[in-house]
């Protein structure tokens, strides 16, 4: 779908959706709890979705209401051969496999997109050497086999979903098993969001620097209803949004507490000069003199797109490091960010895994395209926030993978040259 933007700054209010990545952890929790339980999550986006379709395939009852909460019945068996829809989403395969074992599910998941693309070791390697063996049947992966207790290793810089969908999984064995992780931890953030959702539900871990001890035949215990925070990587374009505009914007929803990964935008929105403030649960981020700066992307790599257009108009050059991993998301992100910012008059030079994005006054109109990936089409309307012409983008619809009301809250935002 084309989507004309028109150019401008932006000013305004909006209230942020619910954390993608808290609910796929809450509604997995839910699923392995020994009581019903509710999770208000307001608008499900399509990863979301993907999650709830698999969890029930496997035996969880899962009800909408509304009101955006889902009634949550746990599993109580799991049914002959399921069928589990992943979809695009990445963290729900990561998150499930290793459930699927810990459930003894003879499962088909079902990949669309890129996710057949995207990396499955050395996790896959490690499953199998527990008990599991796996097959392939065009974009279908097919898992068999009851995962044991023992001693898994994984590295740390491959993915911390791999990390994450063990740690959800090895308390439901029967017996205690360690994880060891090794060499450096990246998206570590995402590990504390993991460890936060297993605390809550009563699973008891020991951590010893990067050595956990899960103890097995554990059941999870939710509170009986769960409000899902504010997310902070749909925020993240919105703010970004604020930080080219002199009136600013406000988000509202977004926890200060928050174990969230991307959080990290607000000390790296501070480090290019945005004006930040914040009361209570509202974010408010102005225009500030923007100036390059060096960005580690390696625990923030969801975040780059919209980074590198905010680069793209600050003084100056701005070196986004360790980004080699975007390469393997929902698209080549570090091409498809490079490609962006060029086609709207920016100057932008990608390599193996680094982007270095030279500022310009200001963009210019142009036609772009998303390549079917939501964070590049969300990065698109921020563009087109430091543009002075019409942003054409082809598709814009990739959104709803992870924020559906996005252009709703774009639109509601005022200025623009109408």
């Amino acid at each position: 779908m084309m989507r004309r933007i028109v150019p401008g700054s932006r000013s305004g209010r909006i209230a942020v959706p619910a954390s993608k990545s808290a609910a796929h952890r809450w509604l997995i929790a839910a699923a392995l709890g020994t009581e019903e339980s509710e999770i208000l999550c307001g608008n499900l986006s399509e990863d979301i979705v993907a999650t709830v379709g698999c969890l029930q395939s496997l035996g969880a009852g899962i009800d909408s209401t509304d009101e955006g909460i889902l009634r949550v019945r746990p599993i109580a068996s799991v049914p002959e051969k399921p069928v589990l829809p992943c979809g695009e989403s990445g963290t729900t395969l990561r998150f499930l496999l290793p459930i699927a074992g810990a459930l003894g599910a003879q499962a088909r998941f079902l990949r669309r997109g890129r996710l057949p693309l995207r990396p499955l070791e050395p996790l896959r390697s490690e499953l199998i050497l527990h008990g599991m063996s796996f097959s392939e049947d065009g974009n279908d992966l097919i898992c068999s086999g009851r995962l044991s207790p023992g001693s898994f290793t994984l590295p740390g810089n491959v993915s911390s979903q791999f990390i994450s969908g063990l740690l959800t999984a090895l308390p439901l064995l029967p017996g205690e098993s360690t994880l060891t992780v090794t060499g450096q931890i990246e998206s570590e953030g995402y590990i504390s969001m993991t460890e936060a959702v297993l605390r809550c539900c009563g699973v008891i871990y020991e951590k010893a620097g990067a050595c956990y001890r899960i103890p097995g035949e554990q059941r999870f215990r939710l509170p009986p209803r769960v409000t899902v925070e504010g997310d902070f990587s749909g925020a993240a374009f919105f703010l970004c949004i604020g930080a080219l505009s002199e009136e600013g914007v406000s988000v509202q929803g977004l926890p200060s507490d928050t174990k969230q990964g991307d959080a990290a935008i607000l000390p790296v929105l501070s480090g290019f000069g945005a004006k930040i403030s914040r009361t209570e649960d509202t974010v408010t981020v102005s225009k500030g003199k923007l100036k390059g700066q060096t960005i580690d992307a390696s625990a923030i790599p969801d975040l780059i797109p919209v980074l590198g257009v905010l680069a793209a108009t600050a003084e100056g050059e701005t070196h986004i490091v360790n980004a080699g991993r975007l390469r393997l998301k929902e698209s080549d992100r570090l091409s498809g960010t490079a490609a962006l910012i060029n086609a709207l008059g920016g100057s932008a030079a990608e390599s193996e895994d680094t982007l270095t994005i030279r500022g310009v006054p200001a963009l210019c109109g142009g036609t772009v395209d998303a390549r079917g990936d939501h964070r590049l089409a969300m990065s698109a309307a921020v563009a087109a926030c430091a543009a002075t012409g019409d942003v054409l983008l082809t598709g814009s619809e990739s959104v709803s993978k992870s924020y559906p009301r996005f252009w709703e809250d774009f639109d509601h935002l005022t200025g623009g040259k109408q």
